[in-house]
């Protein structure tokens, strides 16, 4: 990695985000990534978005799938968050997941969840910007989410 690479690294680091899934059922079985780039778009359509780097070996699986999940993991969800970014291997093992009868696939326990329609996927340097239609959603306000940070994972604390 060069060391502008790794200096952008460093410094977008210093911006905290909140860690999600992002999974559907491909051949009936659960396929799906962790996505730190999740960010509300719009309303009116409600529009969210989430980055997918170009070297994703999962994304095509699952960018053709009717309905996709989109899971927001809570600070208690670290492990969770840890398997579904690892490349390889099973990444569902061990998690808790359910799926919708549209086929998305949706962590339990997560601080909000949201079944979605690919909208429109934007090439966009070395990641493509995929902006989703919400279909259906909802929060768990008790559960404080997970953080990305530093490249770290990370809980909110109270003040």
């Amino acid at each position: 990695m060069t060391a502008v690479r790794l200096e952008l690294r460093r410094v977008y680091g210093a911006y905290p985000t909140g860690v999600t899934v992002v999974a559907g059922l491909a051949g009936g079985r659960p396929v799906g990534i962790a996505a730190s780039s999740f960010v509300p778009v719009s309303l009116d359509p409600p529009l969210v978005s989430v980055c997918v780097a170009h070297t994703s070996t999962t994304w095509p699986s699952l960018r053709g799938l009717p309905r996709i999940g989109i899971s927001v993991l809570g600070a208690h969800q670290e492990e969770v968050g840890r398997r579904l970014g690892a490349r390889g291997g099973d990444r569902f093992a061990g998690v808790d997941w359910r799926a919708t009868v549209d086929g998305c696939v949706l962590i339990e326990g997560a601080a909000a969840w949201f079944e979605c329609t690919i909208e429109q996927q934007v090439r966009s340097g070395d990641h493509d910007i995929v902006v989703f239609r919400v279909r259906d959603l909802d929060a768990r306000p008790e559960v404080a989410p997970l953080v990305f940070h530093a490249s770290g994972f990370r809980r909110l604390s109270q003040a």
